[in-house]
């Protein structure tokens, strides 16, 4: 899933994301609005990682949304 499947399917991910990383306030969802980019920066901020933590942490729910996706298909 990449960063233009991501945006486009933000509002319908955003309550899972929320969950998720909670310290995130709405005002920086909706200025990440799904960039992959951006989002690791926020949870690097909000919850102190180091940028490779973050980064492990986007890619994990990302792939776990994938996953998902993809059983709900079969």
């Amino acid at each position: 899933m990449n960063d233009d499947t991501i945006a486009g399917k933000w509002k319908q991910m955003r309550g899972q994301v929320k969950e998720w990383w909670g310290k995130l306030t709405d005002d920086e969802l909706d200025q990440a609005a799904g960039k992959s980019e951006q989002m690791i920066g926020l949870i690097q901020e909000k919850y102190g990682y180091t940028r490779e933590r973050a980064q492990d942490e986007y890619n994990l729910r990302r792939k776990a949304v994938e996953a998902y996706k993809e059983s709900m298909s079969n």
